[in-house]
This record gives structure tokens, sequence and C-alpha cells, in this order.
């Protein structure tokens, strides 16, 4: 299903999209650019009702967009969703043809598409890029696509290549291997900023049978605490029998 129809019952589209599947015409639904509440309404439907459930979901998701590691992401892998991201390279803003240095000369063949992308924080990653496919012997290209590939969740990449050259790099992605440092210098030290509830669960204590447990999760970073230090508040008064 490419993107969500707003004016139909999604136990209709559910019901027709398992049709599909019976009857041999489909072997697998997926849902495209949907919010993940309607996604897991939709799989709970056919949960209890015994429909084919939804076996992908397809994202824009890139260095440049990470906002879909609040809610998409970590839905997708408690459902068992396989993830494929669409415009990795970010409509071409994470290749390497856009820089700094360049960017009073070169012009987007895209417009406003890419340029209004061609931000301080997408020019520091493209920064990165470049070092980190200087230091692996490939392109940004080829390195923005393996950052993607590895991502927790992700099961396939669509790549939108339109010359062959273009496809060359993009499938030399498939060599690239990033170890721990190039992948927390193409990050910025920067988590993608989540929104509520998303940032507090980074770093909220959890709380097992009535005691506290102030050892926080491995993903709430550093970053995670400024964020929430400058825009939530965030009570961690505890007593023995729960919370206050």
């Amino acid at each position: 299903m490419h993107c969500w129809d707003h004016h139909t019952p999604i136990d209709e589209t559910m019901r027709a999209l398992d049709d599909l599947v019976r009857s041999g015409k489909v072997r697998y639904i997926g849902f495209s650019d949907t919010p993940a509440w309607k996604v897991v309404e939709a799989q709970m439907l056919a949960r209890f009702r015994g429909w084919a459930p939804v076996a992908a979901i397809q994202i824009s998701y890139s260095l440049a967009e990470r906002t879909v590691e609040g809610d998409l992401i970590p839905m997708a892998r408690e459902f068992g969703i396989g993830v494929t991201p669409w415009s990795p390279l970010a409509g071409g803003v994470l290749t390497g043809k856009y820089t700094r240095q360049n960017a009073s000369t070169v012009t987007a063949a895209r417009g406003e598409r890419v340029t209004s992308a061609l931000t301080e924080r997408n020019y520091a990653i493209v920064d990165e890029l470049i070092r980190v496919a200087r230091e692996v012997n490939s392109t940004p290209a080829a390195v923005a696509l393996a950052w993607v590939q590895t991502r927790p969740g992700v099961t396939s990449t669509i790549i939108g290549a339109r010359r062959l050259d273009q496809l060359d790099q993009n499938l030399a992605a498939l060599d690239v291997t990033l170890d721990a440092a190039h992948v927390e210098a193409l990050n910025l030290g920067l988590e993608a900023r989540s929104e509520f509830p998303c940032r507090l669960s980074r770093v909220r204590p959890v709380v097992h049978a009535g005691r506290h447990d102030r050892q926080r999760r491995a993903v709430g970073s550093a970053a995670a605490h400024a964020e929430v230090g400058r825009g939530a508040v965030l009570n961690e008064s505890f007593t023995e029998g729960g919370t206050q």
C-alpha cells in the first residue's frame, strides 16, 4: 500500500489485502509512508482476525533523515517487520556532489528538493562522508548506503540510480565495511531527535517489581540526556512500592 488512505477504514484495507494474498495474487503485504500507530492498528487487526500481516514497511531513511528512529524503526523491530528505506541518499544530497566548497557553483537539477536540504547539518554529514570514503577507499554515496544498510531493522534498500555509473557506485556499498569509529563519526555524536514520548523512554529509569533500576539503557546516550534536559521534565522520584 503506497501511502495510507485516510478515507478508507484500515480493516477494509487489510481485508482486501488478505483476499489478494489468499487468492495467490500477492505474496506479502507492505506499507509505504504510513505512521507507526496506523501500522500497529493494521497489524493487530490482522493478528486477531487471522489475516495476512504486514511484512515490510517502506520509509524515508538516511543520514539526513533519521526521525523514523523514534517510532517507525522500533515498531518494525518489535513486530518483526522488515524495513526498506527509500531515498537513502536524500535525493542526492549525500552523494558528495554538493559540498560547502562548491555551494555557489553547483546547481541542483532537482531544484528546491535538494537546495532546501543543503543545510549546515547536512554539509557536516557530507564532510564526514567524504572523509570516511577516503579512509575506506570508496565513494561518499557508497558509504552513505552502507550506513543505512547496517542500521538495525533494515533488510533491504531502495536505490534510484539513473545511469550505469551511478548504479556501480551504489552497488559498491556492498563491499564497504564501516567500523565503530566510522559510524560514530557519521552520526556526528548525535542521535536523531525523537519526539515525546520516545525521547523519554530512552533515558527513563525502569521499575521492576517496585524496585528502582538506576541503570539506564545503553541507548540512553549523553546526547539523549541533554535533549531531555532541554525540553522535558523527568520525574525520577521513586519509592520502594512504585512511583510518586
